[in-house]
């Protein structure tokens, strides 16, 4: 066992070339919108302009996958018809943005996409036009290899978007998984988020309270290609975050290693030898 290692949460634009959505299983049926997956896995999902959205249809009812909203209708960017089980769909963006879509079947089924530039993360690592938050982090900490991660937070607020900026100091070419709830409810689930300058920024959808939220970082490494360095495999969970505010109570989930950190009353996480 070793104690008194910190981490914290890697985010950062990724490398989103290609995303495969599929429905829940039994989703043909009320029930999966009030799940922390919900009824479209993933909830949302983000993909590169002039990448692939793979729309496969694994469950066993039919299902549409419309772009627009049941309460406005289709907005007309894309739609599957009726798409049997064992069928797919590929959608390819040309503009940055978000795109709720949902069933026209099944309207309790609804779904984001958020589309980013492809060369957004090479603009930011290499033009400096990406400015990270100043001021006190929400939280701040170290992996396990001793490379020091600050989070900042915009404040939760019902109906909005939550930004979860953050910097890895000193580290190169990260990757990780980023799994942020509120209530039980998934906000964002990115998968395979890699950045070069060892910062960046996620944005969640939008949030169903003003409560605070539960941050999970999966670390995958260092590196462009395989096999990859660094603490691979390891948790990180934050619990009840807010900016500056409330209490965040984090853990460390690695093979032999479980931390878990105090916060002071600035929400900076220190370390319990």
């Amino acid at each position: 066992m070793v104690a008194g290692l910190v981490a914290t949460t890697p985010a950062a634009f990724a490398d989103h070339s290609e995303v495969t959505i599929s429905p829940a299983s039994g989703s043909g049926a009320p029930g999966c919108e009030e799940t922390a997956d919900g009824c479209y896995i993933p909830n949302t999902a983000t993909v590169d302009v002039g990448g692939v959205v793979i729309m496969s249809n694994t469950d066993t009812a039919a299902h549409t996958f419309t772009s627009g909203t049941p309460d406005d209708g289709p907005d007309g960017v894309f739609d599957t018809s009726l798409l049997m089980a064992g069928n797919s769909f590929e959608w390819s963006p040309t503009v940055a943005g978000e795109q709720p879509y949902f069933c026209m079947v099944h309207p309790w089924m609804q779904g984001l996409i958020i589309v980013q530039e492809a060369g957004a993360e090479e603009a930011d690592d290499h033009g400096d036009e990406m400015m990270m938050p100043t001021g006190a982090a929400a939280a701040t900490g170290m992996l396990s290899d001793g490379t020091k991660v600050s989070v900042w937070t915009t404040t939760p607020t019902k109906g909005e978007m939550m930004e979860i900026s953050v910097q890895f100091e000193g580290a190169e070419h990260v990757n990780h998984d980023m799994k942020v709830t509120q209530n039980g409810n998934t906000v964002l689930d990115d998968k395979g988020a890699h950045h070069h300058d060892g910062k960046g920024v996620h944005m969640t959808k939008a949030l169903g309270s003003s409560d605070p939220v539960n941050i999970t970082i999966t670390f995958q490494g260092y590196g462009v290609d395989d096999p990859k360095t660094g603490p691979i495999g390891e948790k990180v969970v934050f619990s009840n975050v807010v900016p500056e505010f409330g209490t965040i109570a984090m853990m460390i989930l690695a093979v032999a290693i479980i931390s878990i950190v105090a916060v002071t009353a600035k929400s900076r996480v220190i370390p319990r030898f």
